[in-house]
């Protein structure tokens, strides 16, 4: 059965708290992450001063309670954080996304009482940092199919393997790690573990050079006889899939945010150069055919901007939220690659250039369509979710 908003009880109005978080995102991310984007883009790394003054905030810890040191916030929030950070950087608003969304949250909701009390002080402060290693370099949409192992060995687990692509994997203190406890079952094999940096056996490797995002931390973790104690093991060893699918639900939500974040930096950019350029003894503002683009470019951002609330809404609301956090960043991706496309289009020559922003949100709105889930495996979870009953 398909839920509609209607059936959700979604309502548009953002309460003052939601509002608030807003405001204060909206305010740090204009004053001091903006004037650095460049920066951060052409050297490839994130000040840590900025970190610091994130946690400061709270955005570190947005939805953890606060008795765990979080801020106690909801998922709308969240998302409404994330919107701000992203419309002045991704390389940024990714970090935070991959801290809060895939460390963060399958401890929140899967740890131990002892492992929440052990780590989401420090990750909600920001002492920690946190990533989440599924990916192999011959498994990203096959996650069943990965390589990594996992054995018992006197009370604790020895792992070997290598993770790929990992987000913030050379600055995390902490790995949410799965790995196959039984090949045999495949997918029902896998478990979860939480694994600190420092342990014997477990290393960095190689940093990656991308296309985009290019100020955000992206490596490769390798586990050679790696042993984490059985207090590392997160939720049952059977349940590490379930766990890896249930965290990247409320992944794509902060995804379908950063895309949203990212196009309305699109539309913003274009609007303000397109009503100080002139050509043919007019500004370019006023041609029919950059008008329609910056219409279009509206109307999908404020489309994708509903479809991520519902989807932090129903999260907030404890509902079953895969279809519409698919829905979203199937959506939301789709309009952030369009928008930067049409950025670049409107800037023309100029668009091209390093001295502008367009050909950065060019670079960067690309990966929203491909990491938490390429547009293709969206398209099947969204298939698979209307087709039930």
């Amino acid at each position: 059965m398909v839920t509609t908003a209607a059936d959700t009880g979604f309502d548009l109005t953002l309460t003052e708290e939601q509002e608030l978080a807003q405001r204060a995102a909206r305010d740090f991310a204009t004053e001091k992450i903006l004037p650095r984007a460049a920066e951060i883009d052409d050297q490839g790394k994130l000040p840590p001063e900025l970190l610091r003054e994130m946690a400061g905030l709270g955005f570190m810890g947005t939805y953890v309670p606060e008795r765990y040191g979080g801020s106690g916030l909801d998922a709308v929030s969240y998302v409404l954080i994330l919107e701000e950070i992203n419309r002045a950087c991704a390389s940024t608003g990714v970090m935070l996304c991959s801290h809060v969304s895939l460390a963060v949250d399958p401890i929140l909701h899967h740890g131990s009482d002892a492992q929440k009390e052990k780590y989401l002080p420090k990750l909600a402060r920001g002492e920690w940092i946190g990533c989440f290693a599924l990916s192999e370099p011959a498994s990203g949409s096959d996650a069943a199919a990965m390589r990594t192992a996992a054995r018992r060995d006197g009370d604790g687990w020895i792992l070997n393997g290598t993770k790929n692509f990992i987000t913030n994997g050379s600055l995390a203190n902490v790995a949410i790690v799965f790995a196959q406890t039984n090949p045999a079952q495949k997918h029902k094999g896998i478990a979860a573990f939480i694994v600190e940096k420092g342990t014997p056996g477990f290393s960095v490797g190689k940093l990656e050079k991308k296309l985009g995002i290019r100020g955000s931390d992206t490596a490769q973790l390798v586990f050679q006889d790696a042993r984490v104690p059985a207090a590392s093991l997160l939720g049952e060893a059977d349940e590490g899939f379930r766990i890896a699918l249930s965290t990247l639900d409320g992944g794509r939500i902060s995804i379908a945010a950063q895309a949203v974040g990212i196009a309305r930096a699109c539309l913003e950019d274009s609007l303000a150069y397109a009503k100080q350029r002139e050509a043919f003894g007019k500004k370019v503002a006023d041609f029919q055919a950059i008008q329609w683009m910056l219409a279009d470019m509206a109307t999908e951002i404020d489309a994708a901007r509903l479809l991520t609330w519902r989807a932090a809404a129903l999260k907030d609301a404890g509902e079953d939220h895969i279809l519409a956090a698919a829905e979203a960043k199937l959506f939301a991706s789709d309009v952030a690659v369009k928008a930067a496309r049409d950025c670049v289009q409107i800037f023309g020559g100029y668009g091209y250039l390093k001295d502008f922003p367009a050909e950065r949100h060019y670079r960067d709105a690309k990966i929203t369509e491909i990491y938490e889930g390429t547009s293709e495996i969206m398209k099947l979870v969204i298939a698979e979710e209307i087709l039930k009953e």
